[in-house]
């Protein structure tokens, strides 16, 4: 498969960093699938031309197309690139980490195109520890039903999983957010599920890598990351998806695990819009509540729902 496919229906982009020999198992497992029609972008990053000179082993074999950007993009931006390379009429980026569970996972995703067009397309996955041992995750059909009706019950729980488990349309809409690390793929998944048909496939299609060299693992629980992310999408998504219940927890807990004392604490780290009453109040509550029982999840659930029943007005 060395030649390059004209109009492949599947562009594989891959947004690589330097990990060549998990780069070198994502590019194993896509020479040993059975469906054919596709390309290869490998959008490279690296401070070194360790994946270049891998990329180069591997021109015989699959239809690639390299390319180095100087000086490196960053994330998210790295993954735009290769989208932005690609020729296919369906978008499957692949991290470096990740790679395909089965030689028959990309065709189980093309044979999706056929009967969805233009869908959101994802699939159940593996997680992988160090140790090579892996753990199916499925999302929970009560769960899936809530976020395929109201797309934003997402940002309460990632039931869809990281990029490696989409197929999306290249239709040039919806790129990822390049001000965002931490919500960027939920922000993503948000936007493209709104107007899309949704289609999830019930097989472990991916084995995805779970490190700490992961963006998500590098950001985690750092409020000068995910302070401002957190009011990009809420300026996106509106204070009116709090009218969900599983938002409004989301945002209960986003005040309680950061331990917010006043709306000051959003101005330290990064937001600079409005002060939002309904925060404020969030605010004032926990702060009247011993820590140790908002930690208890039975009893930070009791006080949020009846929050939430007396604090609906103020989303109208």
């Amino acid at each position: 498969m060395n030649d390059k496919i004209s109009h492949p229906l599947i562009s594989i982009c891959i947004p690589a960093y330097n990990r060549a020999d998990k780069l070198k198992r994502l590019l194993d497992s896509i020479v040993s699938q059975q469906y054919e029609n596709f390309e290869v972008i490998i959008s490279d990053d690296s401070s070194t031309n360790v994946v270049e000179s891998l990329a180069k082993e591997y021109v015989e074999s699959l239809p690639i197309i390299y390319n180095r950007n100087i000086p490196a993009l960053g994330t998210p931006e790295n993954w735009n690139e290769a989208v932005r390379r690609s020729k296919g009429q369906w978008i499957k980026i692949m991290h470096d980490d990740d790679y395909f569970a089965t030689d028959t996972a990309l065709g189980e995703f093309a044979q999706a195109t056929t009967t969805s067009p233009g869908a959101f397309i994802f699939s159940a996955y593996n997680n992988e520890n160090a140790k090579g041992e892996k753990v199916a995750v499925y999302p929970f059909s009560s769960r899936l039903k809530k976020i395929i009706k109201t797309p934003v019950n997402l940002w309460a729980q990632n039931i869809i999983g990281p990029p490696s488990v989409v197929l999306y349309p290249n239709d040039g809409n919806f790129i990822y957010d390049k001000r965002m690390k931490w919500l960027v793929d939920i922000d993503m998944y948000i936007r493209r599920m709104a107007s899309s048909r949704v289609i999830y496939l019930p097989s472990t299609l991916i084995n995805v890598e779970l490190g700490e060299t992961q963006v998500t693992a590098t950001v985690k629980s750092d409020p000068a990351v995910e302070v401002p992310e957190h009011f990009m999408l809420l300026e996106k998504v509106t204070l009116a998806s709090l009218k969900n219940i599983l938002v409004y927890d989301y945002h209960w807990r986003f005040i309680r695990n950061f331990k917010v004392n006043s709306f000051n604490f959003f101005y330290q780290y990064g937001y600079n819009g409005k002060i939002i009453p309904l925060y404020l109040s969030m605010i004032k509550w926990q702060n009247k509540i011993p820590f140790y029982l908002l930690r208890l999840g039975v009893f930070s659930k009791m006080f949020m729902l009846l929050h939430f029943l007396l604090h609906k007005k103020m989303l109208k």
